[in-house]
């Protein structure tokens, strides 16, 4: 029964008008050249991300899923649209801000971890700390910690080449967390696992997420990760829509 006029209801506003959250995105496109043909891998893309939330975003191989994730993290800039982040606009902030903002607020981890050979487990994790400007002290005392959190005690001083391929996966995501950012990108985070491996790392990034509050957006093809999420989107013509 209908119970006359409803009160009109909008989401909350941060600064200037801006929408409240961690992550919004308004009218987001990005597109590529690819010799005479342009690519237009995201269009009028809208998107909101609550402190804490955990979202999986899937879609086909090659629609731009990463180059989202990659904009989020405010790796590539988008050709129009805006990416606010608690209602400030990203983009709008000089070079050197936007890098203290990734070292400071993003924790990415990718499908290949991008670790570096040469350095152990305890020195590629201690590295944003250091970047940060700690002391190699407390970089170090907090390095050894989330290497800890992520069962890799045992391995502090190994160098990568020494180390499994789930054991390099857990260094780049203790280094990811180091800074203890509020918002984690994960771009396939286990895609170049085995199954154990996988079930492994899916286990501690709810785990942490639940630990720390930190948010996370995680692209993935894994349909039982994506199961693990609050929310599911799927990314279809450069759009993401609510996926069951």
């Amino acid at each position: 029964m209908d119970s006359g006029p409803k009160a009109e209801t909008t989401a909350p506003r941060g600064a200037a008008g801006a929408p409240a959250g961690l992550l919004a995105v308004r009218g987001l496109c990005k597109s590529y050249r690819s010799g005479a043909t342009i690519v237009r891998v995201l269009q009028d893309l809208d998107f909101d991300l609550e402190a804490g939330e955990t979202i999986a975003v899937i879609g086909a191989s090659g629609i731009g899923k990463s180059t989202l994730l990659h904009v989020l993290g405010a790796l590539d800039r988008p050709d129009a649209g805006r990416v606010l982040y608690k209602g400030e606009s990203l983009f709008d902030w000089p070079d050197v801000q936007l890098a203290r903002f990734r070292n400071e607020s993003i924790g990415f981890v990718f499908q290949f971890h991008h670790l570096l050979p040469e350095f152990s487990a305890l020195e590629n994790t201690l590295m944003p700390a250091l970047i940060h400007g700690w002391g190699r002290a407390r970089a170090a005392r907090a390095a050894r910690e989330v290497l800890v959190r992520v069962g890799l005690q045992d391995r502090l001083d190994y160098r990568v080449g020494k180390l499994s391929g789930g054991e390099q996966q857990r260094v780049a995501l203790a280094r990811a967390l180091v800074l203890r950012p509020p918002l984690l990108l994960a771009d396939e985070p286990t895609g170049n696992l085995d199954r154990k491996n996988g079930e492994q790392v899916h286990r501690l990034l709810l785990e942490l997420n639940r630990e720390l509050g930190m948010a996370l957006v995680v692209v993935t093809h894994n349909l039982e990760l994506a199961a693990c999420m609050s929310r599911r989107e799927t990314l279809v013509d450069g759009r993401l829509e609510r996926a069951a």
